[in-house]
């Protein structure tokens, strides 16, 4: 059986012939060891067709695609020009060897070309690349290495610029900072509360935030210069004017030591840097969170924009994380425990970094297992949904945190939540509707156009109007057939309805007296009824005495 290589070059595809495959006998290690040798190799390998790309751009286009393992039509028109036909009902005599068994598999599919992709051909394939610029005669010496060049870096950029919008990477940087700033922020408020403590002790006792306590004691600076002048100011600081007070109170009686001038400036100095840390902080919040509703919105509306992150950072992408499974994202940030417990032979735990999450928080003691593994479902899902959907909305995030809020009714009330079909199909009817509003709203031109065409026509047939006008105005919708069928059955319905007997306290007299006829011609009727009943049975009787 004859056995053909392809190999993908930054140039072009190139197909090769491999002789002597039975003298070698399929032997890695003899492959291996005439692969060095071109004289050799040469005598197994030999190129049969090359084909060009024709542009960089096409060159990027075919490397991609083969990275995805997928055929192309280029590829597929190179590779039945230069094989032999594959009849239908007959084995083949030859086979392909790949590099790349995932573009085997698809063009075992398309073309039912027999593919193979094993050590023995990767040799080959090996020996191949040493000494393709050998085999190619019109290539210039380092021709192919700019083309290599080229394509990687094209390959490479195009895979880092996929989607600046959307880009994981910044999520995962910023809430690293983000724990990072905030282990800094309290063990600097810790730093000035020692420092300043030892001019004013009593400081403490009354502020008890960090950001607070540095914003006050850069204001005071000097305790004893602080009166009754300085209350307005202290009140808007702190917000409350008895904490104020109590302030200036203590101040006055501190048992505190006298710092120098420079002493204290370098008090006021590091609290400043204090102060804008916690507030550097605060942007930084605000910047995860836009940044979480762009990438992750499902997940962030979920489980919150903290949670979620972190969950994605640990993961190492947003990818990643929609890889997982439920019962992986369970105890994503707990590998230590689980690792632990599965030596000791212990309980796995039950929860890793979803415990921040408050649904874990506000469930029982008894059902937080329960909670986190539900929990770590939708999460799952939502996820899955923020890394694939062509468009980000925060419909489903929304729908899922409702289910786990009827999760939690269920474990402490034993209220029957909905079933996740149901809620799915909610979900996705409100995202088709808002697309429909977005289409409607984009083109509000071409409904006025076609209003104004209908009122030229509506001119131009100004007697049809004229006629259809009084039905207008007493049905309240247009004079077609259909809609006048359909009031005639609704005025049969009221018809109906008020032959029934009314005892309303507000009936004018005319209705009433309409209702006494409508009365009056029932009993006449029913009279009528009678009287035709009586004339058959005196007719069925006078049948039965002729009979006798």
């Amino acid at each position: 059986m004859a056995l053909y290589l392809l190999y993908e070059a930054a140039s072009g595809y190139s197909l090769f012939l491999a002789h002597g495959i039975d003298e070698i006998g399929q032997n890695t290690d003899a492959v291996r060891s005439s692969v060095s040798d071109l004289n050799r190799f040469g005598k197994v390998v030999q190129l049969t067709a090359f084909h060009p790309f024709e542009s960089a751009l096409d060159a990027l286009n075919q490397c991609n695609s083969i990275s995805e393992g997928v055929m192309t039509d280029e590829l597929r028109n190179f590779l039945e020009i230069n094989l032999p036909k594959v009849k239908d009902g007959k084995k083949p005599k030859f086979s392909l060897g790949l590099a790349e068994p995932k573009i085997g598999s698809h063009i075992i599919e398309a073309t039912k070309i027999p593919c193979q992709s094993n050590d023995f051909v990767l040799e080959l394939i090996r020996g191949v690349r040493l000494h393709f610029d050998r085999f190619i005669k019109d290539l210039k010496p380092g021709d192919l290495e700019k083309a290599q060049l080229g394509l990687g870096h094209s390959y490479s950029r195009a895979k880092v610029k996929f989607n600046v919008n959307r880009v994981d990477n910044m999520v995962i940087q910023a809430i690293f900072l983000l724990d990072t700033l905030d282990k800094d922020v309290n063990s600097f408020s810790m730093r000035v509360r020692e420092w300043y403590s030892w001019h004013f002790p009593e400081l403490v006792k009354i502020v008890n935030d960090n950001y607070l306590y540095a914003k006050v004691s850069k204001f005071i600076e000097d305790k004893s210069t602080l009166s009754e002048d300085k209350l307005p100011e202290l009140t808007d600081i702190v917000g409350d004017e008895d904490k104020a007070k109590e302030i200036i109170e203590a101040a006055k009686a501190s048992m505190g030591q006298d710092l120098s001038p420079i002493d204290l400036i370098n008090v006021q100095q590091f609290a400043q840097r204090v102060m804008d840390l916690s507030e550097y902080r605060k942007r930084l919040y605000d910047y995860l969170v836009t940044k979480m509703n762009d990438i992750a919105p499902n997940l962030a509306s979920l489980i919150g924009e903290v949670v979620g992150a972190r969950l994605i950072s640990h993961a190492g992408s947003l990818t990643n994380l929609a890889k997982c499974p439920s019962s992986t994202l369970q105890i994503l940030g707990a590998e230590k425990a689980l690792f632990r417990a599965l030596k000791t032979r212990g309980n796995t735990p039950k929860y890793g970094l979803i415990f921040h999450s408050s649904f874990i928080g506000r469930a029982s003691a008894r059902n937080k297992g329960r909670m986190a593994r539900y929990l770590a479902n939708k999460c799952s899902i939502a996820s899955r949904i923020d890394c694939f959907a062509d468009s980000s909305t925060t419909v489903f995030g929304e729908k899922l945190r409702e289910q786990v809020e009827e999760r939690l009714d269920f474990y402490d009330k034993g209220v029957a939540p909905r079933k996740n079909i149901d809620v799915m199909k909610s979900a996705i009817e409100n995202t088709q509707s808002k697309d429909t509003e977005m289409e409607t709203e984009e083109v509000p031109t071409e409904a006025s156009g076609k209003k104004s065409k209908k009122k030229s026509k509506a001119a131009a047939n100004g007697d049809d109007m004229a006629v259809d006008e009084p039905a207008e105005t007493t049905n309240g919708d247009a004079s077609e057939g259909k809609s006048e069928k359909k009031k005639k059955k609704k005025d049969k319905r009221k018809l109906d309805q008020e032959d029934q007997p009314m005892e309303d306290a507000n009936i004018e007299e005319d209705g009433a007296a309409k209702q006494k006829k409508k009365k009056k011609s029932k009993h006449e009727n029913g009279e009528d009824l009678q009287a035709a009943s009586d004339v058959k049975k005196k007719k069925k009787k006078s049948r039965s005495e002729d009979t006798d």
